[in-house]
């Protein structure tokens, strides 16, 4: 080979390795994102097993204990500095506190100390160490009804999220089953409100998972709630239609609107006490909040409802759609100043309390930093990387109102009911069997195996 054939190849090789580098750089970033991304605290058993559970009055409480909040940097983030970032966004704390932080190394970029004057950049993932004390739930068992290979149904008491979001993170129906039933890995098919009790089912493979949601994805599986309301509710069936808008999906808040999304709930009274009824309720679509916005908007509010129960809505309290003339920005804002007063406002978000301290001409602000833990959402909200501080207990945290029960009735899997307040209902098919079991707790529930016409079992 010729000199000039060598300087050829050389140059050749030489630009094909230039031409690489930045794929090579490519990977490399991914790498250290996923990386990054695998260091965040997940359900682990040392997640599991960082702090435990004691009762007292009632009361299912967590020991307080150190905890990692962490994120990624947002787009509108990247460039500035990590301090006026935390300062702005994040108001729970002054400034000065938030400060000491990062100069005491608590709270890092990427896990490493940095200056005050740090300038964020794509990717980078900030992480707060907070000592985190946890709400407390009730003290009610969380009941096994049915459990199988595939999947598991329990009976959720009321004010028990389903899953870490928030404030709650061990008083959660997934951490409380794997820390005292050594069920973990189970896959969330659907959720119900933390206020709300009834049957929920998780799967035990990702194949019956994959299997159950598409039966609900395609309403293939009924959903029965019971509810008690103010009032005597008509007889027979009532069918309400009306279209549901959301206000805010930040503070969680709904109201009937021409705007809204089609949705239809069907209810039908079981009881009456004189004061109270109590109501069956199956909700034909999914929309954030229907049956109670449904129920307020037929005048028939769930009894002890914080929010659709509340004449902040005026003085109709939002019957026949009425809500005093308000319009959204103004409800939004009547929210959160009555909550500033009365401490009842259910909000299970991120922990930036700046939320309920509006500015003046901040009322968007406030609107895009309120996360609600609604059961029309299924992501979990542990990126807070604001640290933990003193909180108003949400109405039902301490003394849960359990006002709403649900059941499910699953094709092919469990023919499920549950019964609130001494009302019992039941379903009867003709290819089920009678076998009944009895869960502790407030709640009666009656479930019984599907059975083929045969008598094979098709929950197999």
């Amino acid at each position: 080979m010729t000199e000039k054939e060598k300087t050829k190849l050389v140059s050749t090789e030489k630009r094909k390795a230039d031409e690489s580098e930045p794929v090579k750089d490519l990977k490399k970033a991914k790498l250290e994102t996923k990386a990054l991304k695998a260091k965040r605290p997940g359900f682990t058993d040392e997640r599991y097993h960082e702090t435990s559970y004691y009762i007292e009055n009632g009361l299912r409480k967590v020991y307080p204990y150190y905890f990692t909040f962490t994120t990624f940097t947002k787009g509108r983030w990247v460039g500035e500095k990590i301090l006026d970032v935390f300062a702005r966004e994040f108001r729970a704390h002054p400034a000065e506190e938030y400060e000491r932080c990062i100069k005491a190394g608590t709270l890092t970029v990427n896990y490493e100390k940095v200056p005050t004057d740090y300038r964020l950049k794509h990717n980078d993932l900030l992480a707060n160490i907070v000592h985190r004390h946890e709400v407390p739930v009730t003290s009610q068992p969380i009941t096994i009804v049915h459990m199988d290979d595939d999947i598991v149904v329990v009976n959720k008491p009321a004010s028990i999220p389903v899953h870490p979001c928030g404030r709650y993170r061990h008083n959660t129906v997934v951490f409380i089953l794997a820390k005292e039933y050594n069920l973990k890995n189970l896959r969330t098919i659907h959720r119900l409100d933390r206020l709300t009790s009834g049957l929920l089912l998780f799967g035990r493979s990702p194949k019956k998972a994959r299997q159950m949601e598409h039966q609900i994805r395609n309403r293939q599986v009924q959903k029965e709630y019971i509810c008690r309301v103010e009032g005597e509710f008509p007889d027979g069936i009532i069918e309400c239609k009306e279209p549901i808008e959301v206000v805010s999906y930040k503070i969680g808040v709904c109201k009937v609107s021409p705007k809204g999304k089609e949705c239809t709930t069907t209810f039908q009274k079981l009881g009456f006490n004189g004061n109270s009824s109590v109501v069956l309720c199956k909700p034909l679509t999914g929309r954030m909040h229907q049956i109670r916005v449904h129920l307020q908007y037929l005048g028939y509010p769930v009894v002890n409802d914080p929010l659709y129960n509340h004449d902040v809505f005026g003085p109709a309290k939002g019957r026949g759609g009425d809500i005093g003339g308000k319009s959204d920005e103004q409800l939004v804002k009547d929210l959160i100043n009555i909550h500033n007063a009365e401490n009842w406002l259910g909000i299970d978000g991120d922990s930036d309390l700046s939320m309920f301290k509006p500015m003046k001409n901040d009322l968007d602000d406030v609107k895009g930093q309120i996360l609600s833990d609604d059961d029309s959402e299924s992501v979990s909200r542990e990126a807070s990387p604001c640290s933990e501080s003193p909180r108003p207990v949400s109405l039902g945290s301490e003394s849960p109102h359990e006002n709403m029960c649900a059941s499910m009735l699953v094709p092919n899997a469990l023919n499920a009911v549950v019964s609130s307040s001494g009302i019992s209902t039941s379903v009867s098919t003709s290819n089920s069997s009678s076998s009944a079991v009895s869960a502790v707790g407030t709640n009666t529930i009656l479930c019984s195996r599907m059975q083929s016409q045969k008598g094979a079992d098709v929950n197999r």
